[in-house]
Parts: C-alpha cells; sequence; structure tokens
C-alpha cells in the first residue's frame, strides 16, 4: 500500500513542485468577491449566546455541518446550538438546526421532524457512515460527551449513542472526527476534550489572574482550568464502538485543551495520521505506524509550536495542498496577539512555518480566528484561505483596548508563487461585516459549480456566503463511493492533471472549527474544458486512473467502476 501510493505521488507530482516555483503572480487578477446571500435562503436560525459570556463553556460553541442526510444530491445545513448556564441549570435546551436544501436557493428547518433539534449541549458535528450502509451518519460533539445519530434512510435519525458504547465518553468534545486508521473498512471516531468543568463549580468571572485580559475581568479559562485526556473509539464492525486512545497511543495523557482534530496521510506512506490542536499548548501531529498504533512527533515535525518556539491558541485546522506538491499542508487559527499558522508540508513528516513568508501572519493577529478552510474561490485551480473571527470576550467593547467583540474576516487569495494576499475590502463587504463567528464549512449548495462558504455566529444569525468566479473558469466535482467498505470513502484522494499541473484533495471528517464541510472534492480547472487525466487513491491503497473528462460537471467516482455523471446533482 505504502508503495502504491509512493509511486503515485512521484508519477503525478515530478513536474508540479517545478511549476509551483515558475507560476507568475497573480496581483493584477480581479479578486473575486463573496456576496453575502443568506436573507434569499430563507434561513433564520439563531444561535443562542450570553450577553456577557461569563463562563468559556458559553463562548465555544457554533459548529455547523454540511450533509445532504437525505441523498436527494443537494447539501443540507446542520447548525449547532448551545445554551447559556442558566439555561442548562433550569434544564432548558438549545435547539439545533437541520435546514433542508429545497433545490430552488432556499431551505427548510427540519430539525425535529429528522430528530436532531436537541442532541445536548452542542459544539460541533462531523459526517461519517460508520455502519457501512452508504448513508452519512452525524456524529455532534457536546459539552458532557458524544452524540451519535444514525441515518434511517428516510429523512430522520435514530439517537443510538446509548446503543453504540459512545454513551461513556462524558468530556467536553470538542472536533470530533471519523477515520479508518486500522484499514478495517469501517470507520473509527477520535474525540478530543478541552476543559474538564463542572456546570456546579464553576471558576467566578474574573476571580483570580488567569480571568483578566489586560486587566478587565473577563472569563476564566482555559488557562488555570483542568484538561482532560482525549479518546479514540475503534469501530467493532457491529454498530459499536469500544475505547483505545490509551493503546493506540493518542489519550493525551498531559491532558491539553483539545479544540480541532483531522485525519490524513501527511508523509504519503499510506498510513493515517491525525493532527490535533490544542488551545494554548503544542499541537500534536500522531504518526500512524499501520499497526493501529500511533507516536506523537509534533515537536520534531515542526507543528507543535509557533516560529518563534511559543505555545500558541490553536483553534481551527484547514488542510489542504495550495502548492500542487501532492503533500497536504496545515492552517491553524488562533487567538488575537497571535497570529494564523501556516505549517508548509516538505515531505517525510517535516513542516515548515512560513506564516509569515507566505504573507499569512501579519493580517491575523489583531483577531480571534476560529473556523477556517482552503477553497478555492475563483476556479483557478489554486487553493485560496478563509479564516472567520470575533473575540471570547465581549468586555472589550468597553474597554480602550482597540479591539472589538465582532470582527470581520479574512480571505487570502493564492498568489501561485507559494504567498497569498489578504484581499480586505475587495472582497467584498460581506467580508469586512463584523461579526462573532466560530464554525465554517465549504460546499457547493445550489450545485452551480461555484463554492460556498457556510458561517454559524456565536451571536446571531449565520451567515451564507457566494463565491463568484470569473465567467470562463471550469470546474469538476467528484463524489465518491467507497467499495465494498468505507462507502464514503473517508480519506480518499484525487488528482486532477491538466496539463502540467496536477491538483490533489481529500476527503475529509470533520476539520476547520467543530466543522464539516462537504465530502464532495470540488477543483477548479481555469481555461481547461476537458481535465487530461482523474486518479483517485482509495483508502484501501488502490487506485484508478481515468482520462479525458469533461469539465463543468458533477461525477459519481464508485471504487471499482467508471466515472458518471451524478444524477442527484442536477441544476
Amino acid at each position: 500500500m505504502a508503495d502504491l501510493r509512493n509511486a503515485l505521488s512521484q508519477l503525478l507530482f515530478a513536474s508540479a513542485s517545478l511549476l509551483v516555483l515558475t507560476l507568475p503572480p497573480l496581483h493584477a487578477q480581479a479578486v473575486p468577491a463573496l456576496v453575502d446571500i443568506t436573507a434569499s435562503t430563507g434561513i433564520h436560525f439563531n444561535h443562542l449566546s450570553s450577553p456577557d459570556q461569563k463562563f468559556i463553556v458559553e463562548s465555544m460553541s457554533g459548529g455547523v455541518a454540511l450533509i445532504d442526510f437525505d441523498g436527494d444530491g443537494w447539501l443540507d445545513i446542520y447548525f449547532t446550538n448551545a445554551p447559556s448556564v442558566g439555561m442548562a441549570l433550569v434544564g432548558k435546551a438549545a435547539h439545533s438546526g437541520l435546514y433542508h436544501n429545497n433545490h430552488d436557493g432556499t431551505f427548510t428547518d427540519v430539525a425535529e421532524k429528522a430528530g436532531v433539534a436537541t442532541p445536548c449541549w452542542a459544539m460541533g458535528a462531523a459526517v461519517g457512515d460508520f455502519n457501512n450502509d452508504g448513508w452519512p451518519d452525524l456524529a455532534v460533539s457536546c459539552f458532557g460527551g458524544v452524540v451519535l445519530y444514525r441515518n434511517n434512510h428516510d429523512g430522520t435519525f435514530e439517537d443510538v449513542t446509548v446503543s453504540s458504547g459512545l454513551k461513556a465518553d462524558t468530556g467536553w468534545a470538542t472536533g470530533v472526527t471519523f477515520g479508518d486508521y486500522d484499514g478495517d473498512g469501517f470507520v473509527d471516531l477520535f474525540v478530543p476534550h478541552y476543559v474538564d468543568l463542572d456546570l456546579a463549580n464553576l471558576p467566578a468571572f474574573g476571580s483570580l489572574k488567569t480571568c483578566q485580559y489586560h486587566e478587565i475581568s473577563v472569563q476564566c479559562g482555559p488557562r488555570g482550568l483542568k484538561g482532560k485526556g482525549d479518546t479514540l473509539w475503534h469501530n467493532n464492525g457491529i454498530g459499536t464502538f469500544t475505547e483505545v486512545a490509551r493503546k493506540a497511543g493518542v489519550d493525551d495523557p498531559k491532558h491539553f485543551f483539545g479544540l480541532g482534530a483531522v485525519w490524513s496521510d501527511f508523509d504519503n506512506d499510506g498510513k493515517l495520521d491525525l493532527l490535533v490542536a490544542n488551545d494554548g499548548e503544542p499541537n500534536y501531529l500522531y504518526r500512524g505506524l499501520g499497526n493501529g498504533t500511533f507516536k506523537e512527533i509534533g515537536a520534531d515535525a515542526g507543528v507543535a509550536l509557533s516560529e518563534e518556539g511559543s505555545e500558541q491558541a490553536n483553534m481551527g485546522v484547514a488542510i489542504g495542498d495550495y502548492l500542487r506538491t501532492g503533500r497536504m499542508s496545515v492552517a491553524i487559527s488562533h487567538f488575537s496577539d497571535e497570529y494564523a499558522e501556516l505549517y508548509r508540508n516538505d515531505g517525510d513528516m517535516n513542516f515548515t512555518d512560513v506564516a509569515h513568508s507566505a504573507a499569512i501572519a501579519k493580517n491575523s493577529v489583531p483577531y480571534v480566528g476560529w473556523g477556517d478552510a482552503f477553497l478555492d474561490t475563483s476556479n483557478r485551480g489554486l487553493l485560496d484561505l478563509i479564516l472567520v473571527n470575533g473575540h471570547v470576550y465581549p468586555q472589550v467593547d468597553s474597554s480602550k483596548l482597540g479591539t472589538a467583540y465582532r470582527e470581520p474576516k479574512l480571505l487570502y487569495v493564492n498568489q501561485g508563487d507559494g504567498t497569498f494576499r489578504e484581499v480586505g475590502l475587495q472582497g467584498g463587504p460581506a467580508l469586512s461585516t463584523p461579526q462573532v463567528s466560530r464554525g465554517l464549512a465549504v460546499g457547493d449548495l445550489f450545485n452551480s459549480g461555484k463554492l460556498n462558504v457556510v458561517v454559524e455566529n456565536l451571536t446571531g444569525e449565520p451567515m451564507i456566503l457566494q463565491t463568484t468566479p470569473a465567467p470562463g473558469n471550469h470546474w469538476i466535482s467528484f463524489r465518491l463511493l467507497g467499495q465494498p467498505s468505507n462507502r464514503l470513502a473517508l480519506n480518499a484522494r484525487v488528482f486532477v492533471t491538466t496539463g502540467t499541473t496536477t491538483q490533489m484533495q481529500e476527503v475529509l471528517s470533520g476539520g476547520s472549527y467543530l466543522s464539516q464541510s462537504d465530502l464532495r472534492l470540488h477543483f477548479g480547472v481555469a481555461a481547461t474544458a476537458t481535465v487530461d487525466t482523474v486518479a483517485v487513491l482509495w483508502p484501501d491503497g488502490r487506485r484508478e486512473t481515468f482520462h479525458h473528462i469533461a469539465a463543468d460537471h458533477f461525477y459519481v467516482l464508485q471504487q471499482g467502476g467508471q466515472p458518471e455523471l451524478d444524477p442527484k446533482a442536477k441544476r
């Protein structure tokens, strides 16, 4: 398996690495605007929020998931919700929203009917097919554990948390992610945990040194509070899970404050690795050893700390091949007075912090970053980077610190030479609209060939953004079906080659900040109307290659079959 992956990578990227160095800068190209279309969608979800945010548990929710839960070929949207401490103490729940796509640009909330309205004190969500029936299931991370919803194939879900064994996970769960780490065909679930907090014994607002921000009294934590170890739930293949984190070597014995996590094969050796973003502490990079265990190598790999060797408040995790080298690089959002990280993947588990040289760092320093994603905003064939921001302390609005609770978004346009340009107002007024943002997910909501960005805000309604690629730029999209197992093809990779350029993307569960993007893989291919080669590297190591595929279509790629037009994605 490892030989196949390495051979494919060498074949497809022999010339691509040179291309990255020779592409001309794109400063002169028109900046694609992101347009706020929220009003036209009919979505009126409102995330609950305490006005004063006196407790850390009130400021961390807000993940969003894109999921085609009814299998009609159109993405639906799941917004998580959470109560205030006051609500929770009197047993009042917060209602999450599941917005069904009506195929006409609008959405209807069906959360109650679908059975997913009140899972828990919900943080975020991730998608995976845990029972290999070909339908997407939903894992919701909670302050208090995990809720697992099994898809009933009829527009509803069944809560199987108890029967699956996941009821035993009682920590403050955050960025959950599915991945088949042992290659048995059944996706497993990793659960990072944040603060070990008890609602009956909350630290008092402003009471400790760690409850001060520039001499302003604020909520306490995470510094000064206890952390909790992470869990890894092995899928037994019969609808149940067994906790194996310690056995696998990913249990976090230091009890760091885990927020984000994502599975990927970072060294292209055919074995899944696991990246965990820890708030205010070193990140973990667990290298898969191929025998069901992992070795933590974050410091040696160069992703544990900043370029200066500092621990940062690691929040959201985005991974993508922005250089088109066939390797997944990592972007991580951070707290204000720090900077958003960009760890360039140099191969063989060596990463370099290039946030400053790639022009990511400077613009991000004033803001508290959360959801993030690599995406092609203009169908150019290059991955841009978007980050959303929002402070955790409402009290900064009444201070004289020069910062605000509501903050703008940042869009970094890939210049094609290893650097980015933050577009500011050129990206449209929606980006500069100040909000208290948290989760972010990306997908083509309307099957138009143009990506959308869905942002969940901690306070108030979400924002739905529409990208506006140049009319002459083409695209191609793939929905992958594993066979006979891992039916959603999590961590499968698709390589799209046009001329001497090869792009790579991977089917990912979770990521960003507590969020889930579209499982379909969208590639911009610029002026190319026909893609020369499409290669698929399946999770079990098998590969398939196809030639001369017409652009501007949605395709289904089933393992062992030929690319077919996706009949469910008709516009």
